[in-house]
C-alpha cells in the first residue's frame, strides 16, 4: 500500500508515484495534486520501506499508521497537542509501547504524525497489508 507513497528530501509533504521516466519519476503531491518530476539525484524514500525500531524487532511504518488510525478512530491528529517532548513521548509510547527510545528520535515521531495526517486527509484508510507468500508450483512432466 505505501510502496507508491514517497518522501522526497528537500520537499515538504508526501508524493504518490505516477510513472517512470529516464533518470526520473513523475510524482503527484498528496496535498495539492500537482505533478512534478523527481530526479535520480534526489533522495527518494518509499514509506513502505520505512520501519520503526522496537526493543525486539522493526515494525513497518504501515502497521504503526494502522495502530494510530484505530486509536484515533480514523481522524487526523492535532499537531498542536504534541509540542512538548513529554507529549510526543507519551503519544508514541501509547502507539508503540516497546519502541526503542534510543534509536527513534522525536523528529522521527513528528514526521510520523505529519505523514499520518497527510495520508488520512488524502483518503487513506488502510496502510499495511501482509505480504502474501508466493507459492512456487513445480510442474511435473
Amino acid at each position: 500500500m505505501l510502496k507508491k507513497i514517497l518522501c522526497i528530501s528537500g520537499r515538504s509533504g508526501l508524493y504518490e508515484l505516477k510513472s517512470y521516466g529516464k533518470n526520473m519519476v513523475i510524482v503527484e503531491s498528496l496535498k495539492d495534486h500537482k505533478r512534478s518530476p523527481a530526479y535520480s539525484r534526489d533522495k527518494i524514500i518509499s514509506l513502505g520501506d520505512i520501519a520503526i525500531y522496537t526493543t525486539n524487532e522493526e515494525v513497518p511504518l504501515g502497521k504503526v499508521f494502522d495502530i494510530i488510525f484505530v486509536q484515533q478512530e480514523g481522524k487526523t491528529l492535532v499537531a498542536d497537542d504534541y509540542k512538548t517532548n513529554e507529549q510526543i513521548d507519551a503519544f508514541f509510547a501509547k502507539v508503540l509501547p516497546d519502541y526503542d527510545v534510543d534509536r527513534v528520535y522525536r523528529a522521527d515521531i513528528k514526521k510520523v504524525i505529519n505523514w499520518y495526517n497527510i495520508l488520512v486527509e488524502a483518503g487513506f484508510t488502510k496502510f499495511f497489508e501482509e505480504e502474501k507468500a508466493e507459492e512456487e508450483s513445480v510442474e511435473e512432466k
